[in-house]
């Protein structure tokens, strides 16, 4: 397929916060980042600086903003913000450690575990209607720049549902592949979906403070 009919998709996880290090679930709280976060941030945009954007689009939290912002600085691209590209909201979950959330709520902790697409923590979000909300916020910024590249800057949780409507992989399937700070992922959206293109890139941190990956927990704090 020409690609005059696809949109490039430069998919990036925000940069490293404290909650991120205390395994402290963030969801939609307004973290903002800490140093090592901020160095990421400014690494990830020099990378790209030559990626020839059309627009960035970054969540409203601050997390994901600050490090739009550095890109923004380096490619003198429009950035605009799109709260459908916010991390899942976990409800009560929020701002507890996993062991918190283990120990205060062991039978809502084993269903989130297990990826029960229709569990949302109370007052939070099911993980399918999370899948929903950002899959298609992605399909929809993309829609309007075909044939261009954009970046989409944005959590974990969204990162983990794009890989998996790449690889249309289930969403109750265990997670085996990485989304570490500032990580930059790529991928083609077509009218047909999404195609992954590259996952995982995080060349532009050697030398750095170790990316925090979030393998362990699933993407979920955020």
């Amino acid at each position: 397929m020409p690609y005059s009919r696809m949109t490039r998709i430069l998919a990036i996880r925000h940069g490293e916060t404290a909650w991120n290090v205390d395994t402290r679930i963030q969801g939609q709280l307004d973290i903002g980042l800490n140093a090592v976060g901020h160095r990421q941030a400014e690494r990830v945009a020099r990378h790209l600086a030559e990626e020839g954007l059309a627009a960035v689009y970054s969540s409203d939290l601050q997390r994901a903003h600050d490090t739009a912002r550095a890109l923004v600085r380096q490619t003198a691209v429009p950035l605009r913000t799109d709260a459908g590209l916010r991390e899942r909201r976990f409800g009560v979950f929020e701002g507890k450690t996993f062991a918190e959330i283990d120990a205060e709520h062991p039978e809502l902790a084993l269903r989130w575990k297990r990826r029960e697409p229709d569990f949302g923590a109370p007052g939070g979000e099911t993980l399918a209607e999370f899948y929903t909300r950002c899959v298609g916020t992605a399909a929809r910024l993309a829609e309007v720049h075909v044939g261009q590249t954009i970046a989409l800057v944005t959590h974990g949780g969204v990162l983990d549902c794009l890989y998996r409507a790449a690889t249309r992989i289930e969403l109750n399937a265990p997670r085996t592949w990485q989304i570490g700070n500032t990580s930059i992922n790529r991928l083609l959206w077509t009218a047909d979906g999404f195609t992954l293109v590259g996952w995982g890139d995080t060349q532009h941190l050697q030398n750095l403070d170790e990316s925090l990956d979030e393998a362990s927990d699933g993407g979920r704090a955020g």
